[in-house]
């Protein structure tokens, strides 16, 4: 029997996957499109028209912004809305690169990682590098 109170949640599902190190999002069986950020409801209102689908983790920079800091609070990073190959836009950080040179329309690839910046953190994220494919 599927108790829709002992499944996890979408977000916690998420999260889960991630901790697996897999990057998946929901897709409407009904129209194909993908969801971002995780929902209990398709598109049109239906709880089972969201199925969990790996994705390709490519993308393009849509939007940047330079967030600046002193070195001693960790200095200069950016913060990224990436726009994924599938469709759905992620606010996110591109690394790998200083946040300066990071521009809107950069190709991109996702990966999974604990977030550096972060000492305590212990939770996967979903972060992207440049990429020339």
């Amino acid at each position: 029997m599927n108790d829709v109170f002992t499944q996890p949640g979408p977000v916690d599902q998420y999260l889960r996957y991630l901790a697996q190190g897999k990057f998946k999002l929901q897709r409407s069986k009904r129209s194909g499109e993908y969801v971002y950020y995780p929902s209990a409801f398709g598109t049109h209102g239906e709880s089972d028209d969201l199925v969990w689908v790996e994705v390709s983790g490519r993308g393009i920079v849509y939007s940047v912004t330079t967030v600046r800091r002193p070195a001693k609070h960790g200095g200069d990073y950016n913060t990224s809305i990436v726009q994924l190959y599938e469709g759905p836009r992620m606010l996110t950080r591109v690394i790998g690169i200083e946040p300066d040179a990071v521009k809107i329309g950069m190709k991109v690839s996702a990966r999974i990682e604990t977030p550096a910046w972060d000492p305590a953190a212990t939770q996967p994220l979903v972060v992207f590098y440049p990429t020339t494919t």
